[in-house]
């Protein structure tokens, strides 16, 4: 059975304070579970420290995105190594954010999922459709695209412990949901397309999220689907309490 993963998305909220009062309060509240994995990713400023704070407990630090190299003359960028060095776990890549501000393309999203593996992080990479390409039905080629192009060159094993993130463009931060039996068709469809690149049991390993407009209200519903097997959380990841309370329906069967 694979094991959930709920991960907080903060964007670029939260001052210094807030984002340790809110790391003190959910890693005391969150008990350690087999069945999930609970992850912050705050702004890049406060990873070290959240690092530190929930150090030995059920939750794990990622960062929001990162560039592809060691080290070099990037001004303003962050490298895998550093990421590495401080103890964040997992890294955001890929996210419809940083495609449609940052120029983030599906090739460079490819050299960061490998750049995340050789300095030992968790890719949680973020495919998704536009509602026009969902209207238009391009939705499953799209998508299928993007995870063919992310996976290129990644070894089975290494692929078998990335979280892909299922974000429909059009409901992120508008409070469209797709509804769970869509959702869970997209998620489907992307393990069908890691069987094709690798294998079944590949294809059976990885973990696929769903994001956009995740809430308590919907979460439960969500994670009753087949292929669906946690949540990236934007939104509803600031507040602690409501954090928790994903994290509790997270760790229930």
């Amino acid at each position: 059975m694979r094991k959930r993963i709920i991960a907080g998305n903060w964007k670029m909220y939260k001052s210094l304070e807030e984002a340790k009062s809110f790391a003190i309060e959910v890693q005391e509240k969150a008990a350690a579970s087999e069945k999930l994995e609970a992850v912050i990713c705050p702004p890049a400023l406060y990873l070290s420290e959240l690092v530190q704070i929930t150090k030995g407990s059920a939750v794990g630090i990622g960062a929001q995105t990162m560039h592809d190299v060691k080290e070099g003359a990037f001004t303003g960028e962050i490298s895998p190594a550093m990421l590495s060095e401080i103890g964040v776990g997992y890294v955001v890549l890929g996210h419809s954010e940083r495609r449609q501000y940052f120029n983030e393309t599906d090739e460079s999203v490819n050299k960061k999922v490998h750049a995340a593996f050789d300095y030992k992080l968790t890719p949680i990479v973020c495919v998704g459709e536009s509602l026009e390409d969902r209207e238009s039905g391009q939705t499953v080629e799209l998508v299928a695209g993007q995870v063919k192009k992310a996976f290129e060159g990644v070894c089975a094993d290494l692929a078998a412990q990335a979280v892909i993130a299922y974000e429909p463009i059009w409901a992120i931060g508008t409070g469209k949901t797709a509804t769970a039996q869509d959702a869970n068709e997209v998620c489907g469809a992307i393990r069908t397309t890691i069987g094709e690149l690798y294998n079944e049991t590949v294809a059976d390993q990885i973990r696929i999220q769903y994001g956009g407009s995740v809430k308590p209200d919907n979460i439960e519903e969500l994670l009753t689907m087949e292929h669906i097997d946690g949540a990236l959380v934007g939104g509803a990841s600031l507040d602690p309490a409501s954090f928790l309370k994903l994290l509790e329906a997270g760790a229930h069967e």
